[in-house]
């Protein structure tokens, strides 16, 4: 099993714009920061024979950069390739595919800070059981996809990406394709200021997510 997090680097001004709408640029690229490297994290705690991530933008001016490029160390890092979103995701999944030798691919992204290495082990166990696992987002998108057989992916390229039936509109688009889908846990992701505390709430106290979102909320209540 591989486990693929597709991620951008969390360059301020260019991460997060709809937290930073309210937070500001360097606030929404440090939480960002924080919540990509305890994606991380977890997936490097987790019981996978390979870990991946698909990139994209300038991780030399991102927040944290440094960090993160420390803890990239221990992960295949792949370029991500493609237009749009939908594009890229495909990509990733076939480019995962390639580098595992097929391998089957648990995709997750750097929005969920709160997944930790026990619910990936769970979705890695249930797609053993079916051609495909989805777990669906509080918004109506989704947050894991796993595939046993990572081509099926194609389909993904003509899903609206970011749209209120995001996740509905994919589980359609698998079982179109023939696949077996299991869903597994909905989860939260942060998109913006009203998501923050529902997602720290799932995530561990002493995670850089929880730490700097508090410290945010001291700094603009100060």
């Amino acid at each position: 099993m591989a486990v693929l997090v597709v991620a951008k680097a969390p360059v301020p001004g260019l991460a997060k714009t709809r937290l930073a709408a309210t937070l500001g640029f360097e606030a929404a690229a440090d939480i960002a920061a924080a919540a990509l490297l305890d994606t991380l994290d977890s997936v490097a705690n987790a019981p996978v024979a390979v870990r991946i991530v698909a990139m994209t933008g300038d991780l030399a001016a991102a927040s944290r950069s440094d960090e993160i490029r420390t803890r990239l160390a221990d992960f295949t890092v792949l370029e991500q390739r493609g237009d749009d979103f939908a594009d890229r995701l495909a990509n990733a999944h076939a480019d995962a595919a390639a580098t595992t030798g097929g391998l089957p691919v648990l995709q997750i992204g750097m929005d969920t800070p709160q997944v930790s290495a026990d619910l990936l082990a769970e979705c890695s166990t249930a797609l053993l059981s079916t051609d495909a696992v989805l777990g669906m987002a509080r918004d109506g998108g989704w947050w894991v996809l796993g595939l046993t057989d990572p081509r099926a992916a194609e389909c993904l390229r003509e899903v609206p990406m970011s749209t209120p039936d995001t996740g509905a509109v994919t589980l359609g688009a698998l079982r179109d394709t023939g696949l077996t889908v299991g869903l597994v846990s909905e989860l939260a992701d942060v998109d913006t200021v009203d998501d923050v505390a529902a997602v720290r709430r799932a995530c561990p106290p002493d995670s850089r997510f929880s730490r700097v979102t508090l410290a945010v909320e001291v700094e603009r209540a100060g």
